[in-house]
Order: C-alpha cells, then structure tokens, then sequence
C-alpha cells in the first residue's frame, strides 16, 4: 500500500458513489467565470454562479474530489482554526462575530444542500473535541463560556470523564466539549453530489485539465495543455495543489501532509461498543488525532502531520499506533486502507480569500476546517462577483503572512517549530 499522499487509494474512493467522467478541455470557450480547482470551493463557487444565471467553466487538473475535499477527515466543524480571538485583534469584536456566523452558515449549507440536491454522503451530526491533559480540560471550558456568552451559541456540552467514557470505549480523555451543531460526512461523495448539482445547474466541468497560465488581461485567458478559455471572471480554488501557478499565493500557505487508516468492518455491534453514538472526535493536541465511524462500521483514524512535504515513517504502522493508544481492544483489527494529502494552512491559522487582480478572485487557507468552510467561501466569491462583495470583504481584512525561509528554507524552519510543539503535547 503506497505511502504517497497523491497516489494512495483511499477508502473514500473504494466507496464513492458513481460519477460520470468529465472530458478535458480541448479547444478554446469563452465563459463568464472560470473556476479552477474542483474540490468543494470550486464547485461551490460554481453551482452558487450558475443559478445566478453566469456561464461557468470548471477546470479539474485531476478527477473532481482529488485534493483534499475527497480525502480529508470529513468533519464538518464551527467556527476557524485560527479562533476566534485572533480574528477580534485582526477585525475587531464586530466583525469577528460576523465571520462566527458565516461559519455557522457553512454547517446549515451543507445540511440544506444534501436535502436540496438528494446527496447521499453519510451526514451525520454531532463532533466533539477530547482533552488528554487537565489544561486542554481547562481550554475546553473556556472555549465553551466564549461561545455562549460572546457569540450566543449554545450547542456545545461540557463532559467530564465518566461522561465521555460512556461514549467512547477510552480512558485517554479527561472531558469533552460536544459540538451538537458540527457533524460529519463522507467528503469526497459530499463533493461529487456538489459537481452533479452543478453541472446540471449548467456549469461545464473539465477534468484532467492542468491549469498552465493565466493571463491578467480582460477577459482573462486560461490556458490548459489541450485549450483555453476566456472568462470575465477567475476563481482560484486549488489550494494546496495550486503548487507554482501563482507563486504570490503559494509563500501564504504550507501544503501540510496529514494521513488517515480504515480499519476492517468491525459490525455494528463492536463498532457500537466502540463509540456508542455517531460522532466525530478530535483531541486538542497541535498535533492532533481524529476519528469517526463509517457507514459501514470501520473505523476511521487520522492524524500526524508531516511539514516536510514527505512522510519518512510506514504511514499504516505508525497512525495504528497512535490509534491503538486510543482504542488498545483493536490490536487484533487490520488496517484496509491507509492515504493522506495536505492541508492548506496559514501562518494565523486563518482563511485567506481576496483578489490578485480586480476580476481574479482566490480562495485558501482553509487550515483543517474545509469541509464547512470552502462551500461558504464559493458562496461568498459568487456573492462578489454578482456586485454583492460586503461578506467576502470582510475576509480581506485579515492580514496574512508569507511563510518564513522562502522557498527552500521554510520547510525547515517550520519543521523545527513542529518540533517545539510536539514537545509542548507531551507537557
């Protein structure tokens, strides 16, 4: 089983509902927008244009779903990686709050979009986050009164261990703050559901479609190896795959490897035994560790995370282990598949969308929190491009960072503040 988190087949891909293949671009079109990246963002961003009535052009460089919106952890989660505190200091108190209810405005999109457009993506509600150590407990009841009596929200429910331990069959956690509101899902037949809506909305998709250039001209003019198209209007969705197409947006993230095993089914009864409700749980380590149950009783683990862009450990073996250190009754439970892929992460932990020209729109940075947060980000570009750019300006505001080191040095020196942080889990 490959290691490598652009060629490892996934257990989201073994049980992806069937979708067609869309032809390569050949030729050249002319659209009103063209959307580049077919992730979430990208066809959010699509589908929320074509039902305005624009013509959209989607170019995929691989199969819809390939990046991380068909490999991720599934968690559809409130709120921002950054927290919110680092957003009053950047917007102020006002605008922060705004942004909190965008982002539960991306959890209530998801739920009318499955209903809206029958997607079957195993949406289930309910996430909760886990201390291990009596500061993380300490964080969690912090995070808590902040929600309630800041940002009004009053889904959240504090859990002390013997709470937690009815359901979930550990002892590593001391407490929890349940997310009612948060959930889960299957992302990559999330997206593929997205990528249906839209093309039957009238967008026109294009996979295996490698964007080459793009030119600033108006109309812009995008160039893949088989055609071009020209758009009054660009959206960059690729992310972390965007890789060197526009290097100014490149040095504001690090693409960040991140891997995930499925065990074989365990049946519902000890997958039951295991966690006895269908939620998603995450650990507040920095470098945490995740899971959840599968439609069909496995369970999923995720966690590690590799800065260097490489993962030089056996990527089954070592996320069992630290499965194990959860759950130690699955010892005698084989792992079926194991992949990984990157995340886009910012120096503040915040989404950066914004504009490198007046018709070149860009959305990135999404930092771990992508399931909810791309498809409010497609509605938002679309809102801006429609003449409606009040929500999505309100992202520009924040200020981001490039990267430190450069090009060939900020691997390294991020890798060596990684190792900072590790140390500071063990505490």
């Amino acid at each position: 089983m490959t290691t490598d988190p652009n060629q490892a087949v996934s257990y989201y891909a073994a049980s992806a509902n069937p979708a067609p293949e869309h032809p390569p671009l050949r030729g050249d079109q002319t659209a009103d927008v063209c959307v580049i990246g077919g992730g979430i963002a990208g066809c959010s961003t699509a589908l929320e244009l074509a039902e305005r009535g624009y013509k959209v052009v989607l170019l995929e460089a691989q199969r819809v779903g390939w990046g991380a919106s068909g490999r991720s952890g599934g968690q559809a989660i409130a709120g921002f990686a950054s927290g919110q505190q680092k957003l009053v200091q950047q917007v102020g108190a006002q605008n922060a709050r705004r942004m909190w209810d965008i982002s539960l405005e991306g959890l209530q999109l998801i739920r009318d979009r499955v209903a809206k457009y029958d997607i079957e993506c195993d949406l289930h509600w309910g996430q909760m986050h886990v201390a291990i150590k009596p500061r993380q407990r300490a964080d969690l009841l912090h995070e808590q009164r902040e929600a309630e009596q800041t940002y009004g929200y009053t889904q959240l429910e504090f859990m002390e261990r013997d709470k937690v331990e009815s359901l979930l069959e550990t002892r590593r956690y001391i407490a929890g703050l349940y997310d009612h509101g948060s959930g889960h899902l299957h992302p990559l037949n999330y997206t593929l559901g997205l990528a249906a809506a839209a093309s039957a909305a009238g967008v026109t998709i294009h996979e295996r479609s490698l964007v080459t250039n793009i030119t600033h001209d108006q109309p812009a003019v995008v160039t893949t190896a088989g055609g071009r198209v020209r758009a009054k209007f660009v959206v960059l969705c690729g992310n972390a795959y965007l890789n060197t197409l526009v290097p100014s947006l490149r040095s504001r993230i690090m693409p960040v490897g991140t891997y995930i095993v499925a065990t074989e089914p365990l049946g519902e009864a000890r997958m039951h035994r295991l966690m006895r409700k269908n939620i998603a749980v995450t650990d507040i380590n920095f470098v945490l560790d995740y899971f959840r149950r599968s439609a069909d009783h496995r369970l999923l683990f995720g966690g590690r995370v590799s800065y260097s862009g490489l993962d030089p450990f056996n990527t089954s073996n070592a996320t069992r282990k630290r499965m194990l250190k959860v759950f130690p009754q699955l010892a005698d439970v084989r792992i079926e598949y194991a992949w990984g892929g990157y995340v886009d992460i910012t120096m503040n932990r915040a989404p950066d969308f914004g504009r490198i020209a007046p018709h070149i729109y860009y959305l990135q940075g999404f930092s771990g929190h992508g399931i909810a947060l791309t498809g409010i980000a497609g509605r938002l570009a679309a809102e801006a491009i429609a003449g409606q750019a009040e929500r999505f300006d309100l992202f520009t505001r924040i200020s981001h960072r490039n990267f430190p080191g450069g090009q060939f040095l900020r691997m390294p020196a991020l890798v060596l503040a990684m190792l900072w942080y590790r140390a500071r889990d063990l505490l």
